[in-house]
């Protein structure tokens, strides 16, 4: 069995890291909420769960690390800061960064561990917290090929698709794509759904409709149950996919490609962290519209 480390041990990283110690895996850990390290560490058990006071500790320990933090300065800061990674990783260790930061960032990060000899993917995920926990995330990579080869049957362990995107940061600039695409929908579906309930056409009825037709839209379809039943609970909270869409206007500003309707869509974001849904589910960002229009959509 690999001897493995985990950094971040949030909504997705929590069951990630306990999903590889499920399969047998040495995982040493550690969280910047150092009680969710124990937590876990308690919860299955035995000796395969290593808690850590570093990251560089982690590293000392481990063959393979990953890590899935919050934003590109989490990420910064425990790879390159003090106590970061690099300080005690050896050469050959790996580092697989499944958060969702900025590309360029990852690129550069990249860049100084191979300086130190350590090798270096950006492996975004996809699939939310149900995924983290049932190990059917999807994968999208970005480094050298050999390397993602080489820790491939690890990435099995936690997700059910895996794409390697091509060189370093295209894994993210795949997923901030899918993310961009996913944000506009929701926004989309949101003043639909407001417009139609409004006009007196009933939720549920309309939901039948867009299922039937070529507005149809997966997430539309797994979200919708949960606005109707006035369900916020956070999967992947409005706050994150704000940092994402500023990511992908980063990117399109980086590679002078224009977005703006995802800049209006990001805008939408806003106010709904500015009404205090920022820690909720992505699907109560249609609290904003309702407010304006003075409607509540519900079963």
């Amino acid at each position: 069995m690999a001897k493995l480390g985990f950094l971040g041990l949030g909504l997705m990283g929590y069951p990630m890291a306990r999903n590889l110690l499920r399969a047998g895996h040495t995982v040493a850990l550690w969280s910047n909420t150092g009680s969710k390290a124990t937590q876990l560490a308690a919860e299955v058990g035995g000796t395969a769960a290593v808690v850590c006071a570093s990251p560089a500790e982690v590293a000392g320990q481990s063959d393979v690390v990953f890590l899935c933090v919050g934003d590109t300065a989490m990420a910064e800061t425990v790879i390159l800061g003090k106590n970061g990674i690099i300080e005690g990783g050896r050469k050959g260790l790996v580092v697989v960064d499944a958060s969702t930061i900025s590309p360029s960032a990852s690129v550069r990060i990249g860049e100084t561990l191979a300086a130190a000899g350590i090798d270096f993917l950006g492996a975004p995920v996809t699939g939310s917290t149900p995924g983290a926990i049932n190990a059917t995330l999807t994968f999208m990579v970005g480094g050298d090929e050999t390397v993602y080869n080489a820790v491939l049957p690890l990435l099995e362990v936690m997700g059910k698709k895996l794409y390697y995107c091509g060189g370093p940061g295209m894994g993210l600039h795949a997923k901030l794509t899918q993310n961009l695409v996913l944000s506009n929908i929701l926004q989309a579906f949101n003043e639909g759904i407001v417009l139609s309930t409004k006009a007196g056409v009933p939720p549920a009825l309309m939901l039948d409709i867009l299922s039937n037709s070529a507005a149809k839209s997966g997430l539309i379809e797994y979200k919708a149950p949960f606005v109707l039943r006035r369900d916020f609970t956070t999967n992947f909270s409005v706050k994150w996919m704000h940092k994402d869409i500023g990511l992908m206007l980063d990117s399109g500003e980086e590679l002078d490609v224009p977005l703006p309707l995802t800049a209006l869509t990001r805008q939408m974001f806003q106010a709904a962290i500015s009404s205090g849904h920022g820690e909720e589910d992505i699907c109560s960002t249609i609290n904003v519209l309702e407010d304006f229009a003075k409607i509540q959509v519900k079963g």
